[in-house]
C-alpha cells in the first residue's frame, strides 16, 4: 500500500470516529438499559427464601412485582428519550444504536426472564419442574428473546428519524411486547398478594389461567414483534394535536381506570394493543371476503 492509499484509508477511519453525543437523550437511553439489568436482577431473585440484607423481599412474589415496576420504568424512559431527541433535533445513528441495544436487555432478555422465573417458582410449587415443561418454557424464552433482536433490527435498518414516521409501527412493538408479560404477573400478584382478592374463587381461576397460557402468550407476541401487522403509535396518532372532545373523555376514563385499578387495566390495555393488529386483520379480511361473495352473487344475479 502507497503513502497516498494509507493517508486515504487514515483520513476514512477519522470521519468514522464518533466525536460528539446528545447527552441528555443518552442518558435517560442508559436510564432504560439500567432499568432492565434491574428487572432481570430483581427477577433472577425470585422463590429464595432468604436473600443476605434484604429480609423485606424474601418471599418470591415481591421480587417479582419489584421487577415488573422497574420494566416500567423502562418503558417510560424510552418513551421519552426519542422524543427529547426529535425535539432537540439531535438524532442521530448513535442514539439509535444505543436505544436498540437498551431494549433488547430491557424489552428482549428482561420480560423472557422474568416469564421463565414467573413459571419456575408456580409450576414446580416445591416439586421438581417435569423436564418436558422446563424445555418448553426456555423454548418459549429463546423464541421471544429472538423475535425481539429481529424486531430491532429490523426497525433500526427501516426507521426514518422523522416526527411523521412515528406515526404506525409494522409489527408489535418490543415495548409494548414486553408489556404484555409483565402486566400480566403484576396482574397475579395483585390476586395472589392482595388481601381482599386472596384465596377467592376469582383470584384462584385467573392465577390459574395465567400460569396455564403465560407461556403460550409469550410465543404468540414474539410472533407478533416480527409480523407485518400494522399498530398505531398511541400517543402520536390519538393525543397529540387537535383531537375531537370524545378524546379527552375517553381520556380521563382511563386515567380513572389506571388510578385505582392499575394492574387490571395495565393488562387489558397491553392485552388489548396486542390483540388489535391480528383482529384488524382478520376484520379487514372478513370485509374483503363478504364483498367478493357479494360481487360474485350479483354477478350470477345479472
Amino acid at each position: 500500500m502507497n503513502r497516498h492509499a494509507k493517508k486515504s484509508l487514515l483520513r476514512k477511519v477519522r470521519k468514522q470516529r464518533l466525536r460528539y453525543i446528545t447527552v441528555l437523550p443518552s442518558l435517560v437511553t442508559l436510564i432504560n438499559g439500567i432499568c432492565g439489568f434491574a428487572a432481570i436482577m430483581f427477577a433472577t431473585k425470585a422463590g429464595q427464601t432468604k436473600t443476605a440484607g434484604i429480609d423485606a423481599f424474601s418471599y418470591h412474589f415481591p421480587f417479582l412485582t419489584v421487577a415488573c415496576y422497574m420494566l416500567g420504568a423502562a418503558m417510560l424512559a424510552d418513551m421519552l428519550d426519542g422524543r427529547l431527541a426529535r425535539m432537540s433535533h439531535s438524532t442521530s445513528s448513535f442514539g439509535g444504536q444505543l436505544d436498540s441495544l437498551c431494549d433488547i436487555i430491557s424489552f428482549g432478555v428482561a420480560p423472557a426472564v422474568m416469564m421463565l422465573k414467573f413459571m419456575e417458582v408456580n409450576v414446580s410449587a416445591g416439586t421438581p419442574i417435569d423436564v418436558f415443561i422446563y424445555r418448553f418454557l426456555w423454548l418459549a424464552s429463546a423464541i421471544y428473546i429472538g423475535c425481539a433482536a429481529i424486531r430491532l433490527a429490523r426497525f433500526n435498518v427501516e426507521n426514518e428519524e422523522d416526527e411523521s414516521s412515528h406515526m404506525s409501527f409494522l409489527g408489535l412493538p418490543s415495548p409494548a411486547a414486553a408489556g404484555v408479560i409483565t402486566s400480566l404477573i403484576l396482574f397475579n400478584q395483585y390476586l395472589v398478594n392482595d388481601p381482599h382478592n386472596s384465596g377467592t374463587l376469582m383470584s384462584g381461576i385467573g392465577h390459574n389461567a395465567i400460569v396455564i397460557t403465560l407461556p403460550f402468550i409469550t410465543i404468540a407476541i414474539a410472533i407478533l414483534m416480527i409480523s407485518r401487522l400494522p399498530y398505531p403509535h398511541l400517543v402520536n396518532r390519538y393525543l397529540k394535536g387537535r383531537k375531537p372532545f370524545a378524546y379527552l373523555v375517553w381520556t380521563i376514563v382511563l386515567l380513572v381506570l389506571i388510578i385505582f385499578i392499575f394492574e387490571f387495566a395495565a393488562a387489558v390495555i397491553f392485552c388489548g394493543l396486542a390483540a388489535s393488529g391480528p383482529a384488524k386483520w382478520l376484520y379487514i379480511k372478513a370485509k374483503i371476503h363478504s364483498a367478493a361473495v357479494k360481487s360474485r352473487a350479483a354477478e350470477a344475479a345479472g
